[in-house]
Parts: structure tokens; C-alpha cells; sequence
């Protein structure tokens, strides 16, 4: 990951660890510089990466002002920490149906840039919102960046434990999604119907040294998921 890349990072974690909202000023142009010791045009190029992801936006004159804004109970698709922090307001919980070491798939180990002779953590789990079921989600995690996982870390935030407890720090992610129809598996987990709509999104995971370690595929209950996106740049 470039420097200007880490620091766009790390301005974005900053707004949502200290819960700015839109319309919120952050230092000016000089105090980034100062703060993270690099040039004008680094804190520039961060700025404008921010500013395309939706994060910020600036006012010529008079800042840099936080573009958070969001309707309750929407899952951003932009987001690289997982959709916990979006859900806050609601009560989250997670069914660990399978946990262990496995030797990934080709599809798996294609995503992670992996041998498949090298063993990862597969977790299967089912993630409810107040009660009702969200998504079915399959995570492959490299053993060789995650060394350690266990049910109760599966049942709350592997995120959580990633940044938190080994210190780790996701840089950004690669995101596909698949509008389908759901199969009869997928169905019996969310408590639908064979054929009912099904949103899968596929999501590989980076470190901020580039290097994947999480490839995660989702299949959102279609009556319990909503989604938005920040944009920037419309041209009608």
C-alpha cells in the first residue's frame, strides 16, 4: 500500500472511530501534513482518494468537511472493516456452524494468492440481525497471518480480533457481487425459499502491505439487507 493510500486509511478510521458525522470539520491541510510528517501533495493525493470513496468532502476557502452520512440500518459496500460498524444500532449475532482448518479450495486459494497445499481457517456461520437472519457467510483466513481462531472470536468480530488482538491493519479490499436466485442450502440457513432472490457478494481482504488474508463469500437475506454507496462525480 502507498503512504498516501495508508493515510486516507487512516483518516477514514479516525472519522468513524470518533463517530464524525456529515458536516464535521477536520484539520486543516497544514495540521495533516505536520501530523503525518509528508508533503503537501501526499495529504492531497489522500484527500482526493477520500473524496471519490464519498468520505469527505472539501470547500474551497473554508475545509475538509466528513460526508458520513447514512440511513439507519444500511450496509456500506465500501467499507473494508466488515458491516458491524454500520449495524450498531441493532442487535448482532452470529451462529458459528463450522470452524476449522481446511485446505482451501482453488477458488479460495486463488483469491488469497495462496498454494492449496497451504492450510487456512474456514469458518461457516450465520449472522443474525434482532433475531432475524442476515446473511449466510464462508471465510477462508491464511494461517500463516491469522495463526489463531476459535468459536468465541467466530461468534463476535474476526475483524475485531484481527486489528485488536494480533495488531494487524486491513488496508483495502476487492469487492463482486451476483444477483441470483438462492439454492436450496442457502435457503434452509436464511429461513427463505428455494429460488427466492439472492444478493452473494465475494470480498478478498488486504493488509495494508498489500497481502490478502481474508476471502469471504456472503448470501444476504433479501428481506433483512440494505445498501448504500457514496458517490461522487455525476454526469447526467
Amino acid at each position: 500500500m502507498l503512504k498516501y493510500q495508508q493515510i486516507a486509511s487512516d483518516i477514514e478510521k479516525y472519522i468513524v472511530t470518533h463517530e464524525m458525522q456529515q458536516g464535521d470539520k477536520l484539520p486543516v491541510l497544514e495540521t495533516l501534513m505536520s501530523q503525518f510528517a509528508v508533503s503537501k501533495s501526499t495529504i492531497i493525493k489522500s484527500l482526493e482518494l477520500l473524496e471519490k470513496k464519498g468520505i469527505i468532502y472539501q470547500v474551497r476557502g473554508s475545509g475538509i468537511f466528513v460526508r458520513r452520512h447514512r440511513r439507519k440500518g444500511y450496509i456500506s459496500l465500501l467499507s473494508n472493516q466488515g458491516f458491524k460498524k454500520d449495524l450498531e444500532e441493532f442487535q448482532l449475532t452470529s451462529e458459528v456452524l463450522m470452524l476449522d482448518t481446511i485446505k482451501p479450495s482453488e477458488e479460495a486459494a486463488l483469491n488469497l494468492n495462496i498454494e492449496q497445499a497451504e492450510d487456512v481457517f474456514y469458518l461457516k456461520r450465520i449472522r443474525y440481525i434482532n433475531g432475524q437472519t442476515l446473511c449466510l457467510e464462508e471465510s477462508y483466513y491464511r494461517k500463516t497471518i491469522i495463526p489463531y481462531l476459535n468459536t468465541e472470536i467466530a461468534a463476535d468480530s474476526v475483524f475485531k480480533f484481527v486489528s485488536e488482538g494480533l495488531g494487524l491493519k486491513v488496508g483495502f479490499s476487492d469487492m463482486y457481487l451476483q444477483v441470483g436466485k438462492l439454492n436450496e442450502t442457502e435457503a434452509k440457513h436464511l429461513g427463505l425459499k428455494q429460488d427466492d432472490p439472492a444478493l452473494r457478494v465475494e470480498t478478498v481482504f488486504h493488509l495494508t502491505n498489500g497481502q490478502p488474508f481474508d476471502f469471504s463469500k456472503i448470501t444476504y437475506n433479501y428481506m433483512q439487507s440494505q445498501f448504500f454507496i457514496q458517490a461522487n462525480n455525476y454526469y447526467g
